[in-house]
């Protein structure tokens, strides 16, 4: 493993960060704490950075030389809203917030190599280094983009990195294509008519209505689509009436759908309607069909995805660098890859052998109360990064 000395040199100092930023969360578009954080750190070690993109965004500009290729570097900064379990010095202050992503952790590494580069910029170019907010559910990738993040910071490309808990502490994961799911999420709110529940034949139930429907959600998948390709309807939520006898007036199904390509998810939202219409019609109810589109699929492009391959090889050994298997799970590094080159890559945490006494009893997986970062992850990311962007722009495109 080839880690860069000053780096090593630092990691007590940015380790600390880290768990500052962890035992201090905040929410998407609520990181004012930690962009502070970040803009001071960048800003003392003499990195010029622009805030206010995506509303808690910053970036820091690294430049050297005379060439105007350019490359950019991304890490999110926003936690989730759910209770910690751990007992540690650093966990969480703010009830019902919690970095259990590693998102503190994802920060650090890229602060970590921000405070080499500002003394060392063995490099002919421009390094941007992109701390974006509201990764979990906010669309802050996308916001940014549309405060002008591609055109105030014109980069031939972007990668992005996140921990994988249960991978090797020094193990790197990658795949060209399709590597993270569309995020989606459905209401269907059925209109039927009540009545006494001993007198069912005076209403419309639409519980029944319902059944049919879930059912029914589930030939899209196994009948609809090609079966090489992959979809995921889940009805996660039924909500119905308020007395045991008595046939409600409507009820509410709610779920989310995950693909990996924009041509199944309009197959699964035109079916998913057709069937939601036909279904009550059958049974002379009505309903009222919302599609909503998050998270596009997490598409990563052939060549960058090599070319961080090799990278990641020459700081880890080729062996140590995974073939990442596509997960159903979403990511908003999706709205940069519509729009620039790039990749997105794991980085192994670990199985949680790494945490503090006062650690919680569960697993230590993402978006777990138990989770922690493993700070043995900064001087390789920061490594794997800094090698990144020298070769990006040492390489002729």
């Amino acid at each position: 493993m080839q880690l860069i000395e000053s780096i090593l040199a630092d990691a007590a100092t940015i380790s600390a960060m880290r768990r500052d930023i962890h035992a201090h969360p905040e929410l998407c578009f609520q990181e004012e704490r930690t962009a502070d954080l970040i803009a001071k750190a960048l800003t003392d070690w003499g990195i010029p950075v622009h805030r206010g993109l995506g509303k808690t965004g910053v970036v820091g500009i690294v430049k050297n030389g005379t060439s105007s290729r350019a490359v950019g570097l991304r890490a999110d900064i926003d936690a989730l809203p759910m209770t910690e379990h751990n007992h540690f010095a650093h966990a969480s202050t703010y009830p019902g917030k919690m970095h259990a992503c590693g998102h503190d952790g994802h920060t650090a590494m890229l602060l970590a190599a921000a405070r080499h580069f500002a003394r060392h910029r063995n490099f002919d170019g421009t390094v941007y280094l992109v701390f974006q907010p509201a990764e979990e559910g906010g669309g802050g990738a996308r916001e940014m983009m549309r405060d002008g993040l591609f055109d105030k910071f014109p980069m031939e490309a972007i990668f992005g990195i996140h921990n994988w808990p249960g991978m090797r502490v020094g193990q790197f994961a990658l795949k060209s294509g399709p590597v993270m799911a569309s995020s989606n999420e459905f209401k269907i709110t059925i209109r039927g008519k009540g009545s006494h529940a001993a007198l069912p034949h005076n209403g419309i139930d639409p519980v029944p209505v319902a059944c049919q429907m879930v059912q029914a959600f589930q030939t899209i998948v196994s009948r609809n689509k090609r079966p090489i390709d992959t979809a995921v309807i889940s009805v996660t939520m039924i909500h119905a009436g308020e007395a045991t006898n008595v046939v409600p007036d409507d009820c509410v199904l709610q779920g989310t759908v995950r693909t990996f390509t924009t041509e199944v998810l309009d197959l699964v939202e035109r079916r998913m309607q057709q069937i939601a219409e036909s279904t009550c019609a059958a049974f002379e109810a009505t309903c009222e069909f919302e599609f909503k589109r998050n998270y596009p699929p997490t598409v990563n492009h052939e060549a960058e995805t090599e070319f961080a391959r090799k990278l990641l090889g020459e700081v880890v050994g080729p062996e140590n660098v995974l073939e990442f298997e596509p997960t159903m799970g979403s990511e908003d590094f999706s709205y940069f890859l519509q729009q620039k080159p790039g990749c997105y890559f794991l980085i192994g945490n670990g199985d949680g052998a790494h945490r503090a006494g006062g650690h919680g009893l569960g697993p230590c997986t993402l978006h777990n109360p138990n989770y922690d970062f493993n700070d043995e992850l900064i001087p390789l990311g920061a490594t794997a990064w800094v090698r990144l962007a020298e070769k990006w722009l040492a390489t002729p495109r």
